[in-house]
């Protein structure tokens, strides 16, 4: 019994034993295994690491290569689609199908490779077409802008320059709304002459002139001009310029009237006052100042205005032709460099009444009815500024009483009672605008 205890003891014992040595030697394999694969793993990216280190620098050259070739049919490509856009304007749809035809054979999205250029890149920096300017050739012209250019010969030096642009202007920022340069020549030009109006506000057109190239060009037209010569001396004016460069050089050297403001003259005297009933030794004397105001419109109508308020007062009742007394209407001439006026001041309603009632009463019918007033003033120029002042030389007055009496009375011209005109500008009389220069 004991036996049989102790032999089924030892045998337990035993096969732990041995099962406990199995298993060392099971692990012992495995272990072995993972080392070994691990080391494989790492030798082979080794192996893998050496040959891209081997082959990269011809990868990147064979790279460099395909792109720099890429790049070349896209250049090319740009220039047929854009020679193609050009052909198309002109009306020479054939010819444009060639080129679009080659430009997609090397890029087949050319198309869409330069809108999305023209979208993403300012409008300055686009690649723009064989007729027009880069901004690399802009920056090149403007070195040539620091040449000295003779008197008279900058209209020509521009045209040169923008005499490759198929616009009139090129916006500077990228712009979401249709953009001025888009509008024909023609519609320019008749903006322009809106600008200039009726009126000739000239200089609005020399500020637009500022602006740009192709503006300048636009305010050079020569139409524009010859209409405002036109405008100024009627039938005097002539065919052609006579013997100025331009009809622009004739409008500003040939003696004129100034139509954007009003001359102003300003008369003072000393007056003597009436003695005091306390102090007989005492003589006041008065100085006396008051504005003469005269402000002329294209087609001969003429404003004229005496008053002792000052200017800033006085010139706003003077924007429009038809002005509210005491601001009198009258025609005027130009001839040479002499202006002559015709002003008439009367009120038939109030003289009408008048009458009546002086018939009634048995009163003196001599009182006036009519004043008529004769100017003439020689145009002058300064060292400075040309056309701004206006020297008397005649001035006389007809005068037509109620009874029917007439009589004209010459003044003396002198000099501190005459004082001559000198022209104001006034920026609310081109502020707007009532019709276009025709």
């Amino acid at each position: 019994m004991s036996f049989q205890i102790a032999t089924t003891g030892n045998g337990s014992n035993e096969s732990s034993t041995d099962s406990s040595t199995d298993g060392e030697d099971q692990d012992e394999p495995s272990s072995v295994i993972q080392e070994r694969d691990v080391e494989d793993v790492l030798s082979n990216f080794r192996k893998k690491w050496q040959k891209e280190l081997e082959t990269s620098p011809k990868t990147v050259q064979t790279r460099d290569v395909e792109a720099e070739i890429e790049h070349d049919f896209e250049t090319k490509a740009k220039t047929l689609f854009l020679s193609g856009v050009e052909m198309e304007k002109a009306g020479q749809l054939y010819e444009a199908i060639q080129f679009y035809r080659r430009a997609v054979q090397l890029v087949p999205d050319i198309e869409f490779r330069l809108d999305n250029l023209t979208k993403n890149k300012p409008a300055r920096d686009r690649n723009l077409s064989e007729g027009e300017i880069s901004v690399k050739e802009e920056s090149n012209e403007s070195d040539g802008d620091n040449e000295d250019i003779k008197d008279g010969e900058l209209l020509q030096h521009i045209q040169k320059k923008t005499s490759k642009m198929s616009a009139i202007c090129v916006p500077k920022n990228e712009q979401k709304s249709t953009h001025i340069s888009v509008l024909p020549m023609e519609m320019m030009l008749y903006i322009l002459r809106w600008v200039v109006t009726s009126d000739l506000d000239l200089r609005s057109l020399e500020m637009f002139s500022m602006v740009c190239r192709g503006f300048y060009l636009c305010a050079r037209d020569s139409e524009v001009w010859r209409l405002a010569c036109l405008r100024v001396w009627g039938l005097n004016c002539g065919s052609s310029p006579y013997n100025y460069l331009s009809w622009r050089q004739m409008f500003i050297e040939r003696t004129r009237l100034q139509f954007n403001g009003c001359y102003i003259g300003k008369t003072t005297y000393i007056r003597h006052g009436e003695n005091s009933f306390q102090d007989q030794f005492y003589r006041p004397w008065h100085l006396v100042a008051y504005y003469r105001y005269l402000r002329f419109f294209p087609e001969g109508v003429v404003l004229v205005l005496t008053s002792s308020e000052e200017p800033a007062q006085c010139v706003s009742q003077m924007k429009h032709r038809n002005a509210r007394s005491p601001i009198l209407r009258g025609y005027y001439r130009l001839k040479d460099d002499k202006v002559t006026l015709v002003v008439t001041r009367q009120d038939n309603n109030k003289h009408l009444q008048f009458k009546k009632t002086a018939k009634r009463r048995g009163a003196d019918l001599r009182d006036t009815a009519e004043q008529t007033f004769h100017m003439e003033l020689q145009i002058k120029s300064t060292n400075k500024k040309r056309h701004v002042q206006l020297v008397w030389t005649h001035y006389s007055i007809f005068t037509r009483t109620l009874k029917g009496d007439e009589s004209t009375s010459n003044f003396d011209l002198v000099s501190n009672r005459f004082p001559p005109f000198w022209f104001s500008r006034v920026k609310s009389y081109t502020s707007e605008s009532e019709s276009i220069l025709q």
